[in-house]
């Protein structure tokens, strides 16, 4: 009974709803290469409605814009369906392959082009990739609508003309530099290079520099260095050496006499000169607060926050140092 209903059409939830048993129950006495699909199974819910005449008549519409070559999607844009709608009113002996619908979609947008145009076009110098590009189909399809004879080979394309240029008149170039014109912009104007414009510009109206831009200064002549001859200081050589003696970084001197830190560095001798270590130590604030001063002060109940205040330092270098 449940092989006879099922293959008379009716669905496996219908069978199961008639016998008082689950779909699985149904699924499982259906033998595998009998069992329909998804698709399958909606087209044949489709056949056991009840068609009304709405149903009837649209269906025949569906079939006879399909088999005029409409594809799908044109059928449900003037049925004003989706395109499911169309598939599934469609038996599967009636749908074309996907191969025979691409042909006829070429087919049917070859017919659209303007042929004697399409020939005018490519007589004129246009290529089969730029009418392609224009109408909006492929090359091969611009290929197939131009005859034979007039194929030309890929080298006899003929080039596009390069631009007209206007003819350079010597009065007009300097009437329009007089007036304000750069070079630049008339060379620009008329395809030539800067250098022509400036041959039919005179030499007493030629501008050394656009007009509006200031000048820049005249560099100042470089003093000539001699080897004996050191820079005047606004601090001696002997108070350079008590500074830098005191603690003093080569960089604060250098600021103070209005030079750069190197110059400093000059004047101090070379086995007086601090280490990049040294001076590191020496220009930290507080240098006479180390470890044990830290330790004792600690031992005395003292917090880092009061030892810092203290020593005028923060919390943080304190307990660095410590």
């Amino acid at each position: 009974m449940i092989l006879s209903r099922y293959r008379e059409g009716a669905s496996l939830a219908v069978v199961a709803r008639e016998l008082g048993v689950s779909k699985t129950t149904v699924q499982r006495h259906v033998p595998a290469q009998e069992r329909r699909d998804a698709a399958a199974a909606a087209r044949q819910r489709h056949r056991n409605r009840a068609e009304t005449p709405y149903e009837k008549a649209l269906r025949a519409q569906v079939v006879r814009l399909y088999g005029s070559g409409m594809p799908q999607q044109r059928v449900a844009a003037t049925l004003g369906i989706s395109v499911e709608a169309v598939v599934a009113r469609l038996e599967p002996a009636q749908r074309r392959s996907r191969q025979e619908a691409a042909r006829l979609a070429v087919e049917q947008q070859g017919e659209l082009l303007p042929q004697d145009e399409v020939i005018t076009r490519y007589v004129q110098g246009a290529t089969m990739a730029e009418l392609g590009r224009l109408y909006g189909v492929h090359p091969s399809t611009i290929r197939r609508r131009i005859p034979e004879d007039l194929i030309r080979s890929r080298g006899r394309t003929p080039k596009s003309r390069p631009r007209a240029r206007r003819v350079l008149v010597d009065e007009e170039v300097r009437r329009r530099y007089a007036a304000g014109e750069s070079a630049y912009a008339l060379a620009r104007e008329f395809g030539v290079s800067t250098h022509t414009i400036r041959t039919r510009i005179p030499d007493a109206d030629w501008r050394s520099r656009p007009a509006g831009k200031a000048s820049a200064p005249a560099p100042r002549p470089a003093q000539p260095r001699k080897g004996s001859v050191r820079m005047v200081l606004a601090l001696s050589d002997e108070e350079i050496l008590a500074r830098y003696r005191a603690g003093q970084s080569a960089t604060a001197i250098g600021r103070a006499a209005g030079v750069d830190c190197r110059t400093i560095l000059r004047r101090i001798p070379e086995h007086e000169r601090r280490t990049h270590l040294q001076a590191q130590r020496l220009n930290r604030p507080a240098p006479g607060v180390d470890a044990d001063t830290i330790r004792a002060l600690r031992a005395r109940g003292m917090s880092w926050e009061a030892i810092g205040a203290e020593v005028g330092l923060s919390a943080k270098t304190v307990r660095a140092r410590a």
